[in-house]
């Protein structure tokens, strides 16, 4: 059982792993006038040896054979490795041309996005409260798409790359520095050929603009691994539904940068988006926290159930009368909760 000191230690983790990935986006400007597609192959190149040595500090190597041996997972590996540079090449361009408020909305309508794929690919039924805040998030893409006078690309490719990225990193199992491990050995020999070519051209940023910025093209890899390692620690030690909450540090923190820091403009049509996703999520928290209590419950009149029922057994084995009453409660508690108990909510996405 968890203690009250590694819970908030875990709570603390989450912040951090949250809060990071939602003060990234005054990072990435940090690296002009390299483009995005230089900075992108620099966090591959340098993600791969930030956790390499992470791996090999913690000895954590035996997966490797077992992966190899695995041609399902490895394909499905090159499939996430594939999304993630998407997601991260696009979000790295957004930020540096200035649409860190449309980038943030991808990263707050992920969840719904998530369920979306939860209904078309695993077949999963959802509650009624899930079906109101999807149908209200397609509302808000369909009045965002409006004001733009086109659809909102970048927030629907950040939340569908990422949503798909969990998706197949549910299916590989694997832990998240092994996974970003071995995400990373899929995009590195690309990327390194491509700053090998930048070089041939006499275009790579990197040693050209000072030690400063040549340092901070090497930072990329602890910028992606220190949060992806914040929320691995917080995963163990704080229920699911506290990392669902936090979650929304992430863009809550770029939605505040995009307006307040980088003055990004905010007519109506687009508060009135961001009104119906928010109305959206709080919905879909609502019901999650809602069918996280009654689950709980079940589980309490399970095990109350079962302590009646050994206690019956106890009785009976001594000769004595059985607790009739006692167990038919009981059993009648348990039976009430389990049927009252929704399909179970949607986790938490990974990390960015």
């Amino acid at each position: 059982m968890k203690t009250e000191n590694e819970e908030r230690a875990g709570l603390l983790y989450g912040i951090g792993a949250y809060g990071m990935w939602g003060l990234v986006p005054l990072f990435w400007p940090l690296l002009k006038p390299a483009g995005a597609i230089e900075i992108l192959a620099h966090r591959m190149v340098w993600s791969l040896a930030c956790v390499g040595l992470a791996l090999l500090a913690l000895r954590r190597w035996g997966w490797i054979r077992e992966l190899l041996r695995s041609p399902r997972k490895l394909g499905l590996i090159t499939v996430a490795a594939t999304v993630i540079t998407v997601n991260w090449g696009l979000y790295i361009w957004s930020v540096n041309t200035g649409h860190v408020v449309e980038a943030s909305l991808g990263y707050f309508i992920n969840p719904l996005v998530t369920i979306a794929l939860g209904v078309l690919v695993l077949q999963e039924r959802l509650r009624p409260a899930q079906w109101a805040a999807v149908g209200i998030g397609f509302t808000a893409v369909l009045v965002l798409a409006i004001g733009y006078g086109q659809p909102p690309w970048i927030s629907l490719t950040l939340a569908f790359s990422f949503a798909l990225y969990g998706l197949v990193k549910k299916k590989v199992n694997i832990g998240g520095l092994e996974s970003l491990a071995a995400e990373t050995a899929v995009q590195f020999l690309p990327a390194l050929g491509y700053l090998v070519w930048l070089g041939t051209q006499d275009s790579l940023a990197f040693g050209s603009h000072g030690a400063g910025h040549t340092a901070l093209l090497a930072a990329t890899g602890i910028v992606t691994a220190v949060p992806l390692v914040c929320f691995g620690a917080a995963a163990i030690r704080v229920p699911l539904s506290t990392l669902g909450l936090l979650q929304y540090l992430a863009p809550t923190f770029q939605f505040l940068l995009g307006i307040l820091y980088f003055h990004e403009a905010m007519p109506p049509e687009r508060w009135a988006g961001f009104a119906l996703v928010w109305l959206a999520l709080t919905i879909l928290t609502w019901d999650a926290l809602r069918t996280a209590r009654r689950s709980r419950a079940a589980v309490e009149a399970a095990k109350a159930t079962a302590a009646a029922e050994e206690s019956v057994a106890m009785a009976a084995a001594a000769g004595g009368s059985a607790p009739s009453v006692v167990v038919a409660s009981a059993s009648t508690s348990a039976s009430t909760s389990v049927e009252e108990t929704p399909v179970s909510a949607p986790s938490a996405p990974t990390g960015r």
